[in-house]
């Protein structure tokens, strides 16, 4: 049973318009920057393999380390096509078996294979990036989706790397809310996307 002080466990929230929504990534700077710069992906941006995309800018500070880990130095902004998003959901299937949910093993292995996304259901952070009660959205990306993503749903692309050093610098100094006042706002998305729980009959 949810909190009625939390968000509802499983909810999309995103920093949105009526027909964008902005999701994050780290990558290293040789992809980053000229992503940033020209705001589309580079040619060596590889769009034939699985990239997952996170609504989250705090659950994407705590995936790269405030833009620290090695490989993920450069934070991205990526502001998409809501269309895009929610064909992306619509065609997605859990990253994990979930009984209940799939009729068995098998029949999920084969819609997994199928499916161009897949959601998984990750613990939300907080400013010092520990597990809150509810669950933050991440969607992997492949095969057509993952294509469609880099060249048809992009809008732009922004480097945030300061943003993160900066929201990290006033955590560290113990400036909460001034951190927390830096944070985007998101908010609750009225897209569907497959959650690990059984549907009420």
């Amino acid at each position: 049973m949810n909190d009625p002080l939390l968000p509802p466990r499983y909810e999309i929230r995103a920093q949105h318009t009526e027909s964008t929504v902005t999701v994050y990534q780290a990558y290293r700077p040789a992809i980053g920057l000229p992503a940033a710069r020209d705001g589309r992906f580079p040619g060596a941006w590889k769009r034939e393999r699985m990239t997952w995309i996170k609504p989250s800018f705090l659950w994407m500070m705590y995936r790269c380390g405030w833009g620290t880990k090695e490989g993920q130095e450069v934070v991205l902004a990526v502001e998409i096509e809501r269309s895009g998003l929610a064909w992306a959901l619509e065609n997605a299937e859990l990253s994990h078996y979930v009984r209940g949910v799939h009729e068995d093993q098998a029949a999920w292995k084969r819609a997994l294979r199928a499916a161009p996304a897949r959601v998984q259901w990750d613990p939300e952070r907080d400013l010092d990036l520990n597990p809150l009660g509810y669950r933050s959205l991440q969607l992997g990306l492949a095969g057509e989706a993952s294509r469609r993503y880099a060249d048809e749903w992009t809008v732009s692309i922004r480097d945030v790397t300061p943003l993160a050093r900066e929201v990290h610098a006033a955590v560290r100094a113990g400036e909460r809310e001034r951190a927390a006042a830096l944070l985007p706002v998101e908010t609750p998305l009225d897209l569907a996307a497959p959650r690990p729980v059984a549907a009420a009959v």
